[in-house]
């Protein structure tokens, strides 16, 4: 059994790029899915630092795109282990970008992945625990456990819910939809 606990300042991780013409979507702004590369490696380098070992995407859990990123903008994401379970943890991840000529920054995106450590074997591994020295810290902790509780509720609703009853079919007709051959 792992004794060990770590600092959330020991997974902090910070990086930047120039955002490029060639990193744009069909409407002339940074596309979403270079973004997501982007997190997706944040989150792994975070996770890996914290933890000591190889780490894999489990899930993203939220990706929230606030704000369009433009071409010549400077993007900095913020990473930082926020919970930790016995192998996974969840990073949360902020997106900022900034107008290099006249400073202006803004928040452009919220992301939580969860990650999971693995030994050699691919098998999970225990992460040390998470030493937690700020409000914000508490705050963020707090969060995840709220979001996996709400994960859990989702699951358990998934596995319960009559999709088919008469009661849901009849709920359906509120929505903005048309019904054929149910």
């Amino acid at each position: 059994m792992n004794n060990t606990f770590k600092p959330v300042s020991s997974s902090k991780i910070t990086i930047s790029e120039l955002m490029l013409p060639s990193h744009t979507n069909f409407s002339g702004k940074i596309h979403g899915g270079y973004i997501l590369s982007l997190l997706d490696q944040i989150a792994f380098a975070c996770a890996s630092k914290f933890s000591g070992h190889y780490c894999v995407t489990a899930s993203v859990d939220t990706v929230d795109f606030l704000n369009p990123i433009e071409v010549g903008e400077l993007v900095t994401m913020k990473a930082s282990v926020n919970y930790v379970g016995h192998s996974s943890m969840i990073v949360g991840i902020r997106v900022e970008s900034e107008n290099i000529q006249t400073g202006k920054v803004k928040h452009c995106n919220s992301s939580y992945f969860t990650m999971v450590a693995k030994d050699t074997a691919g098998k999970n591994i225990e992460v040390p625990g998470l030493i937690i020295s700020t409000k914000e810290e508490i705050r963020r902790f707090w969060n995840c456990i709220k979001m996996i509780a709400l994960k859990k509720d989702k699951d358990r609703h998934e596995e319960q819910f009559d999709y088919l009853s008469p009661t849901a079919i009849e709920q359906l007709k509120t929505y903005r939809i048309q019904l054929k051959d149910i």
